[in-house]
């Protein structure tokens, strides 16, 4: 086997592996997810890249105790996370599917 073959066909699926990377973090700034917090109360639409968009408080809940208030936020803000960060997750499996990286690799971009 040749090994100057075989390292160009590694660098060219580096390459490949690359410019995926960087074109599924583009499409991730451009993806939102949103969340909620009290039933509804509190909503909050974060990119996949983790920039909060938007922050919605119901204005009845103004009227509670600041301790709520910002009990639902956090909550709401931790949803969104959690749903970006699967998002992130599944655009990232599916930018370096097919280059036949080892499990786990992925998590490496």
């Amino acid at each position: 086997m040749n090994i100057q073959a075989l390292m160009q066909q590694a660098q060219t699926m580096q390459k490949k592996v690359e410019a995926n990377v960087e074109s599924a973090k583009k499409d991730l700034a451009n993806k939102e997810v949103q969340a909620e917090a009290g039933s509804g109360l509190v909503k909050v639409t974060m990119t996949g890249r983790h920039v909060v968009k938007r922050l919605s408080i119901d204005p009845s809940l103004l009227e509670d105790e600041p301790d709520m208030i910002e009990d639902l936020i956090a909550a709401a803000i931790n949803d969104a996370v959690r749903q970006a960060d699967e998002l992130y997750e599944e655009t990232m499996a599916g930018a370096t599917s097919g280059m036949g990286l080892p499990p786990g690799m992925q998590g490496l971009f």
